[in-house]
């Protein structure tokens, strides 16, 4: 497997932006993000066949999302594990579509996954927070500001 020095990026937003929209992939980082991370448990907890989990999963790795480690010296078993630049760009988006998405459900048995602040060891229900005023944030109340462009 060749070394692909072009990782996903804030840079690269489209390409992000492709990764995570295909089902399987969000899918699969959201899993390893809450702790699913050996090949037959996602296998088992997304019900994806072998074939597609395997490309996706190389996929993910490739775009430098996901770093495969061995875990059995004997077999060339591996589990998944997100990437810094994955838990720093792809976490939030992750754990805000998954509550939006548990909010929406209206009773159809989706169970809140619980969130732990590391720092802290408290649970945590984490939310976008102004850097000003640290009051939260919400869609309604975020507009951009013209840049200097668009101000000529």
């Amino acid at each position: 497997m060749t070394e692909r020095t072009e990782h996903v990026s804030f840079r690269h937003g489209q390409a992000f932006l492709a990764a995570i929209s295909e089902r399987w992939n969000y899918q699969i980082l959201r899993e390893v993000f809450f702790g699913v991370r050996r090949f037959g448990e996602l296998k088992r907890t997304l019900g994806i066949s072998a074939t597609m989990l395997t490309s996706r999963l190389g996929d993910l790795t490739e775009l430098g999302l996901l770093d495969k480690r061995a875990y059995r010296p004997d077999k060339p078993w591996y589990e998944y594990h997100l990437t810094e630049a994955a838990r720093e760009l792809v976490v939030p988006a992750i754990v805000a579509v998954t509550r939006w998405a548990e909010s929406q459900a209206g009773g159809l048995g989706l169970d809140e996954r619980p969130l732990l602040h590391a720092t802290c060891g408290e649970e945590t229900e984490p939310y976008l927070a102004c850097s000003s005023c640290h009051r939260p944030i919400e869609a309604s109340a975020l507009k951009p500001l013209p840049t200097e462009k668009e101000e000529h």
